[in-house]
């Protein structure tokens, strides 16, 4: 199936869903008020306005667990597993939003709740995997498809058109049928037409690798007569790492190749709550702030405020702010004590720091000198969680070209590494390699459970070196 009518279908299941926690929230309420419990409940109407929450609350909880992208026929235990949680999630929000608006609650409708919403959501989805088979096992719905391709002469059984096919049929739900295959180099435009005719494809896949542009554009000029789909494939090059996506530049079609996260409305969402959530940040540690800059103030000469040349997205230089932590002369002392250094790679790491103030030792002990770069995230040259930003000195000196990759996307206050216990970590590929996952899976869901994790982290006092 292709992306378009996957998204189109996963749309309307989108709107399904919604309504069914509605229903669930109904349906649990109503069991609740049910004799054999007590004590009894209020009047449904007394909570009808918590449909609000739950009704635009439920798709994107489902998909931060991943519901949406898992195959259609994927294991039960699995979409269990993801329900589940998902409505264990809305239930603690309507009980969160109970709790503050000091509503009265009703015992036991939460954990009602949370079974009945799993159970008809899953009901809904056998429903759809048994209309699937049922629809794609007839002739009618299937997309009658014919492959262009390289034929290999020597081997026909492993020619390009041949591994096409079978990555069809083993990617598809019965709802794309192959009907033909040919050579896109030898066949003429007649046989293609003639190919169309006796097959009534509705749909013509070209493979384009090691074929002439000419070739697939004559190809594509007789489906566009004969009024078929042509399906281009876009795997011109072997990349190993980039996601393909088919894009428009000013009318003009294009392939992009990504590394690192798509635009979406998780990216959207990670962009509103670090402007959210520095803003409150700043707002609630603000009497910490202004007792850590006089502190900074009173007890070491020099500036409040540290300012270094840091790389951001792409590699492109900011400044950073901190507080200062260090002597004025740090970046001097800094050569005598590079053998001192702890860390592998082009990063400077030392346990008890010599250069580092008094006070400086308890700021960074618990990140205080960290509080600035709230600053950064407001202007939006950082972001709440992402790989760490280092000095611009340092990302010159990488050794290893790949390791410019976690340029890749807006660095951050906190990381992988950050809490994955980063006083331990004394290899820089190490910390590379940790931000490379972070990159590699992305999704706002582990952008909350790295928030969650600091937390600890800052309070028990695992501050950078």
């Amino acid at each position: 199936m292709l992306s378009r009518q996957r998204q189109l279908q996963t749309k309307l299941h989108k709107l399904l869903d919604a309504a069914i926690f509605g229903v669930a929230f109904w349906l649990a309420h109503w069991l609740r008020s049910l004799p054999l419990f007590e004590p009894r409940i209020l009047d449904f109407s007394t909570y009808r306005w918590l449909l609000l929450v739950i009704v635009p609350l439920a798709p994107p909880v489902l998909e931060l667990q991943g519901f949406y992208r898992r195959p259609l026929l994927s294991s039960r235990t699995q979409t269990l597993w993801q329900l589940a949680k998902a409505a264990t999630w809305i239930s603690f929000a309507f009980i969160t939003v109970l709790f503050f608006s000091k509503n009265e609650g009703a015992r036991g409708l939460p954990i009602l709740f949370i079974p009945v919403a799993a159970g008809l959501i899953f009901a809904k989805e056998e429903l759809s995997r048994q209309w699937a088979k049922a629809r794609f096992g007839g002739n009618a719905s299937r997309r009658r498809v014919i492959v262009l391709g390289s034929q290999a002469r020597e081997t026909p059984a492993h020619g390009e058109t041949d591994q096409l096919e079978n990555a069809i049929r083993l990617g598809s739900l019965g709802d794309i049928e192959v009907v033909a295959h040919a050579d896109l180099h030898t066949t003429r435009p007649n046989e293609l037409a003639n190919l169309l005719h006796d097959t009534s494809a509705n749909a013509v896949i070209i493979s384009p690798r090691q074929a002439l542009f000419g070739d697939i554009e004559q190809a594509i000029q007789i489906c566009e007569l004969e009024g078929v789909e042509v399906w281009l494939l876009a795997d011109f090059f072997q990349t190993r790492l980039s996601q393909t996506t088919a894009d428009d530049l000013n009318g003009q079609p294009v392939l992009v190749f990504r590394t690192g996260p798509d635009a979406s409305w998780q990216a959207l969402a990670k962009t509103a709550i670090d402007f959210v959530g520095a803003l409150l940040l700043l707002i609630c540690t603000s009497p910490v702030i202004l007792l850590a800059a006089l502190a900074v103030k009173f007890t070491s000469p020099g500036p409040v405020l540290f300012r270094q040349q840091r790389a951001g997205l792409n590699g492109q230089p900011f400044t950073m702010l901190k507080f200062r932590t260090m002597v004025t002369n740090a970046e001097q002392l800094k050569q005598e004590l590079a053998q001192l250094n702890e860390m592998t790679g082009p990063v400077f790491k030392v346990t008890n720091d010599p250069r580092i103030t008094g006070i400086g030792r308890h700021l960074r002990r618990y990140s205080i000198d960290e509080l600035p770069q709230l600053w950064n995230v407001l202007s939006g040259e950082m972001s709440l969680v992402g790989p760490r930003p280092l000095p611009v000195d340092e990302v010159r000196h990488f050794d290893d070209p790949a390791h410019r990759r976690r340029l890749s996307v807006k660095p951050g206050l906190t990381c992988l590494w950050q809490v994955s216990g980063r006083n331990n970590v004394c290899d820089f590929q190490e910390w590379v390699r940790l931000d490379l996952e972070y990159i590699d899976n992305w999704s706002l869901w582990l952008d909350i459970k790295i928030l969650i994790r600091t937390v600890p982290a800052v309070f028990a006092g695992a501050g950078a070196k």
